[in-house]
C-alpha cells in the first residue's frame, strides 16, 4: 500500500510552488514527519515531511512548478525499494573505414595544351596590369588568350576597382564566450515584479543627508562587552537605527502610513522591517511593536530573524505586514543608494557605509566616521517637508544617542 504525499496550502494568496531541493532520494528509506524535500513558493521557502514511514517514490522532478494539492511523491510501505538493473552495455559497433578514392577529374571537351596559355601580345598586356593569366578566358584558337582577350579583362579590372573590399573579421577575442541561463525563482519574480510596480504606480523621490556617527561608536565601545555578557547579544547599530525611526514616526505619522484606494491609513505602531540578504534572494522580516522595545530586544530579534533568513526558514507571517523599513547597504560597502520603496509602505531608510571624511565642527575641521543616509518616499502621502524633517529627527537622535534612552 502506498500513501499519495500532495503539496500543502500553504498561504490563501499562494496558489503554486516550485519543489527546489529533494532532500531525500527516490528509494530511500524515510521515518514518519521526516523532512524529504523543500518547496519553494514566491513568499517563502516550506519543508515537505513524510506522512508515513516507508519507501519513497518520487514523481516531481526539483525544478517543477506545482499547483496546491499536485501529488509531489508517494512513500510505500516495506524496506527500500530494489535497485534498478543496469541498463545492458550497449554494443559496441564496429565502424567500417570507407576507401573514398578521389575520382579523376573529368577532362573538359577539347582542351588542350594551349588552352589558357596567352598569346605575347597578350601576355605582356595581362603582366604590367598585375592579371593572372588562370582568371581569363581565352577566345583563340584551342582556347588561346588573345590580345582582345587581356584588353578585356583590363577593362573588367578597372570597372571592379571602386567597390569597396569586403571587411575582414575581427578576431575572436581570447578567453571563454560561455553563457549560462537559470530559470528565476518564485521569490525573485516576485521581487522584480513589486519593483516595477513600486516604480510605476509611486510618486518617489529621495532626501539625504550624513550621521555623525561617532558618538554612537563610543557608546558602543565603552558598553558593548557589558551589553553582551548582561544580554547574550552584542549591541549592534541596526538597534540604534530603528529606535532612532520608531521615535522619529511618532513625530512624522504620515511616514507611517500608507495609501488604500482613496484612504490614507495611518499606524499608531511602529512594525519595523528590515531587509536581509538571504541565500535565495532578498527577504524583509518584521519587527512587531519596535516602538516599545529596548535596544537588547530589537538586537535579539534582529540576530533571530536573520538566522532564519540564512536558513530559509521564514514563515509568510514573520515576514508581512512591516510599516516603514529599514535597509542597509553599507555592508556591501555601498557609500550611497536609492532605495526602493517596500510596497506597500510609503518610506524606507537606507544606511551606507562609515567613511572618516574632514567635517567642519565648531570653526574647525576634524575627521569623524560619517554615513550617508537616504530615505525614499512617497510623494503622493508624506510632503518634502515630512520627509525632510524625518531624516533629521533620525540624524539628531544618532547623533546624541542620549536622546533615544530619555526619548526627547
Amino acid at each position: 500500500m502506498s500513501l499519495e504525499i500532495k503539496v500543502p496550502p500553504v498561504g490563501e494568496s499562494i496558489t503554486e510552488v516550485v519543489l527546489s531541493r529533494w532532500i531525500k532520494n527516490d528509494g530511500d528509506v524515510v521515518e514518519m514527519d521526516e523532512v524529504i524535500a523543500e518547496l519553494e513558493s514566491d513568499k517563502a521557502t516550506f519543508e515537505l515531511t513524510a506522512e508515513q514511514a516507508g519507501t519513497l517514490k518520487t514523481i516531481a522532478a526539483e525544478g517543477d512548478t506545482l499547483a496546491i494539492g499536485a501529488v509531489v511523491c508517494k512513500i510505500e510501505d516495506g524496506g527500500a525499494a530494489p535497485a534498478k538493473a543496469d541498463a545492458p552495455k550497449a554494443e559496441e559497433k564496429a565502424v567500417v573505414a570507407e576507401d573514398k578514392t578521389a575520382a579523376p577529374v573529368a577532362e573538359k571537351a577539347g582542351e588542350s595544351y594551349a588552352t589558357g596559355t596567352p598569346s605575347p601580345a597578350a601576355g605582356k598586356i595581362l603582366a604590367e596590369k598585375g592579371i593572372d593569366a588562370g582568371a581569363v578566358k581565352g577566345t583563340g584558337v584551342d582556347g588561346r588568350i588573345t590580345k582582345d582577350d587581356a584588353v578585356k579583362a583590363e577593362a573588367g579590372k578597372k570597372a571592379e576597382a571602386p567597390k569597396a573590399t569586403a571587411p575582414v573579421a575581427a578576431a575572436a577575442p581570447a578567453g571563454s564566450r560561455g553563457e549560462r541561463r537559470e530559470k528565476m525563482s518564485p521569490l525573485r519574480r516576485t521581487v522584480a515584479k513589486r519593483l516595477v510596480a513600486v516604480k510605476n504606480e509611486t510618486a518617489m523621490l529621495t532626501t539625504f543627508n550624513e550621521v555623525n556617527m561617532k558618538p554612537i561608536m563610543d557608546l558602543r565601545g565603552k558598553y558593548k562587552d557589558q551589553f553582551k555578557e548582561k544580554f547574550g547579544v552584542g549591541l549592534g547599530f541596526m538597534s540604534f537605527f530603528t529606535k532612532a525611526v520608531t521615535e522619529a514616526l511618532k513625530d512624522f505619522p504620515a511616514v507611517n502610513g500608507r495609501i488604500e484606494g482613496e484612504e490614507l491609513v495611518y499606524n499608531d505602531f511602529a512594525d519595523i522591517s528590515i531587509a536581509v540578504s538571504a541565500p535565495k534572494g532578498l527577504v524583509v522580516p518584521v519587527i512587531r511593536n519596535a516602538e516599545s522595545m529596548t535596544l537588547a530586544q530589537i538586537e535579539k530579534s534582529v540576530l533571530e530573524l536573520a538566522l532564519k533568513a540564512r536558513d530559509s526558514k521564514l514563515t509568510i507571517e514573520e515576514m508581512t505586514g512591516g510599516t516603514f523599513t529599514i535597509t542597509n547597504g553599507g555592508v556591501f560597502g555601498s557609500m550611497m543608494s536609492t532605495p526602493i520603496i517596500n510596497a506597500p509602505q510609503s518610506a524606507i531608510l537606507g544606511m551606507h557605509n562609515i567613511v572618516e571624511r574632514p567635517v567642519a565642527e565648531k570653526g574647525e575641521v576634524v575627521i569623524r566616521p560619517m554615513m550617508y543616509v537616504a530615505l525614499s518616499y512617497d510623494h503622493r502621502i508624506i510632503d518634502g517637508r515630512e520627509s525632510v524633517g524625518f531624516l533629521v529627527r533620525v540624524k539628531q537622535l544618532l547623533e546624541d544617542p542620549a536622546r533615544l534612552l530619555l526619548g526627547v
